[in-house]
C-alpha cells in the first residue's frame, strides 16, 4: 500500500520516486509507505492552488457550502473505514475512531460548512461616515496537522480555510498519512473542484518549511509541539505571513475535596490517559486537596490499572500503543527521569512484554512543580499528582510551567469555580466536566502553547483578511 500526494484533483508520485514507511503501531511493523515530497512536489500543489482560487473564491458561500457537505456526507458514508484506517495508521483504540473522533471530522466540515452561509462583516455609522468592513479570502493557505488526531485536526483547519474561500496545501503528518489520503480521494471521487485541495506528504524540513516560505502562501495553520512551533514562527516572522501555533500543554486538573470527585473519576481517569495521553489537551498534571489526596490516588491507582491496554482494534481495549519507535522511547526516557527526580511510580510505566510499542498507565507523586516530570510535556500515558492546602496553592501549583492550553476544576463552590477561571494561566478552562467542545467557542494556548485561537468564527477571522471601507456621508 502507497499513499501519494493529491495535487490538482489527482494523485502524484513523489518527485524524486522517495518513500518513508509507515508503521503499525500494535506490531511495530510496517505496512505500507508515504511519498517523501520536497520542494518541487510543494511547488506542484501552490501552483494548482492558485490556479484554483480565483474559481472557488469568487464561488457564492453556498456553493463552497454544498461542496463541503457532499464531502462530509461521503465520509460519513465511509465511517467504519476511516474508523479502521485511524486505528491501525495510529494505534488509537477502534471505538475512540468510531464514535468520536471521525464523527469531529465529519461535524468540523458540516460546521464550517454552515458558517460560509453566517460569516458576517460589521458596519459602523454615525461616528465618522458609514464604514463596513469586508473579510476576503487570503490565497493559498498551508496547513500542518499533528499525528495524533489526523483526521480531526486535519478538518479542523482545512474546513474554515475553505469555508473563507481559501485553496488549500496540506502537510498531514508523515506518521499517520492515512485518513487524510483517503479524504484527499473521496475529494476528488465527490468532484470536489481541482486545485482547491491539495496534500502533500512529507518529512518536515522537507516539505513543511518550502511550504512555510513560499511567497504564494499567505497565511499557515499549524498544530504540532512547540519547539517545532518556534521553528516556524522563526520562518514565517520576517515574511510577515499570519501564523497561527497550536501546541503543547501540560494541562493541571485541580480537584477539590467538595467535589463529587468519586463519580466523576472515570472523567478524570479519561481525562488523563485517553489516547494514552497523546491528546495535547489530557488533564495529566493533577493537584488534588490534602484532606482527600491518599483516598483519590488509591482510587485513580486502581482505575488505571483496570485500563485495558492490547490491540487497538479489539473494541475491549482502552489505550493503544503509542504512535512510533521515537516517541515510545521518548515516553519511557521520561518515565525513567521521573523516577531519577525521586519519584514514586504507584503503577504501570512500564512497556509490555508483546510487539508494539505499548507502554502501561502510570500514576506518579512524589515530585514538586520544579521537576521537569510536571513541566515538560511527556504527551504519554502518564499521570502525576500534587497535594495542595488551599485554593492559592492550587492556582500557584496550576500556573507554575510555562504552558497554558488548558485547565479542569472540580468543586461545587461556584465562586471558587468562577474564581479560579479567571486567574488560571489557560486558554480553556472546563468546570466539572473535561474535554467539553462547543465549535462555536475559540480554541487555543497561552505561553508556550501557542499563538492565536482556532474553531468557531476566529478560525474565519484567521482565515481573511479585514477591509475596510468607508464613506462620507452628507450632512
Amino acid at each position: 500500500m502507497r499513499f501519494s500526494h493529491w495535487i490538482d484533483g489527482a494523485p502524484r508520485q513523489p518527485a524524486g520516486d522517495r518513500w518513508l514507511d509507515v508503521f503499525d503501531p500494535a506490531s511495530a511493523k510496517p505496512f505500507a509507505e508515504v511519498g517523501r515530497g520536497d520542494a518541487t512536489d510543494v511547488d506542484a500543489a501552490i501552483d494548482a492552488a492558485s490556479r484554483a482560487f480565483p474559481g472557488w473564491s469568487s464561488l457564492p458561500n453556498a456553493d463552497r457550502a454544498r461542496w463541503m457537505e457532499k464531502l462530509a456526507d461521503a465520509v460519513e458514508a465511509r465511517l467504519d473505514e476511516f474508523a479502521h484506517a485511524e486505528s491501525r495508521d495510529g494505534g488509537k483504540p477502534i471505538k475512540l475512531a468510531r464514535e468520536v473522533e471521525i464523527p469531529r471530522a465529519i461535524s468540523n466540515l458540516r460546521f464550517f460548512a454552515h458558517a460560509a452561509t453566517q460569516f458576517a462583516s460589521e458596519s459602523h455609522h454615525g461616528q465618522a461616515g458609514l464604514n463596513y468592513t469586508l473579510r476576503q479570502p487570503l490565497g493559498v493557505v498551508a496547513t500542518i496537522s499533528p499525528w495524533n488526531l489526523p483526521l480531526y485536526l486535519l478538518t479542523w483547519k482545512i474546513a474554515p480555510a475553505l469555508a473563507a474561500g481559501n485553496t488549500v496545501v496540506a502537510k498531514p503528518s508523515e506518521v499517520t498519512p492515512h485518513t487524510a489520503t483517503m479524504l484527499a480521494e473521496l475529494a476528488a471521487e465527490v468532484g470536489f473542484p481541482k486545485g482547491v485541495l491539495n496534500l502533500v506528504h512529507g518529512l518536515g524540513p522537507e516539505v513543511g518549511e518550502p511550504l512555510i516560505q513560499h511567497p504564494a502562501v499567505k497565511a499557515v495553520s499549524f498544530t504540532g509541539s512547540t519547539a517545532v512551533g518556534r521553528r516556524i514562527a522563526g520562518i514565517a516572522a520576517p515574511l510577515l505571513k499570519k501564523v497561527s501555533l497550536e501546541l503543547g500543554g501540560k494541562n493541571p486538573t485541580l480537584v477539590f475535596a467538595d467535589s463529587d470527585w468519586k463519580d466523576n473519576l472515570d472523567t478524570i481517569v479519561r481525562s488523563a490517559f485517553q489516547n494514552s495521553g497523546q491528546i495535547c489537551l489530557c488533564g495529566s498534571r493533577i493537584l488534588v486537596e490534602r484532606s482527600i489526596y491518599t483516598a483519590f490516588r488509591e482510587a485513580l491507582v486502581e482505575r488505571a490499572m483496570g485500563l485495558k491496554v492490547g490491540d487497538p482494534i479489539d473494541e475491549d481495549n482502552h489505550l493503544g500503543p503509542l504512535v512510533s519507535q521515537a516517541h515510545f522511547d521518548k515516553v519511557v526516557a521520561a518515565i525513567a527521569r521521573a523516577r531519577d527526580e525521586g519519584g514514586h511510580v504507584w503503577c504501570g510505566g512500564q512497556a509490555l512484554d508483546r510487539p508494539g510499542w505499548f507502554v502501561a498507565p502510570a500514576v506518579i507523586d512524589g515530585l514538586g512543580p520544579e521537576c521537569a516530570s510536571n513541566r515538560e510535556e511527556i504527551f504519554g500515558p502518564v499521570a502525576t499528582l500534587q497535594p495542595f492546602d488551599t485554593d492559592d496553592e492550587a492556582l500557584a501549583l496550576a500556573n507554575a510551567g510555562d504552558y497554558g492550553l488548558a485547565a479542569s476544576v472540580w468543586t461545587r463552590d461556584l465562586d471558587r469555580a468562577h474564581r479560579l477561571a479567571a486567574e488560571l494561566h489557560a486558554g480553556m478552562v472546563w468546570i466539572n466536566t473535561w474535554l467539553m467542545r462547543d465549535l462555536r467557542t475559540p480554541f487555543g494556548g497561552m505561553g508556550q502553547s501557542g499563538l492565536g485561537r482556532e474553531g468557531g468564527m476566529e478560525a474565519m477571522r484567521f482565515f481573511t483578511e479585514a477591509r475596510n471601507v468607508g464613506i462620507a456621508l452628507g450632512r
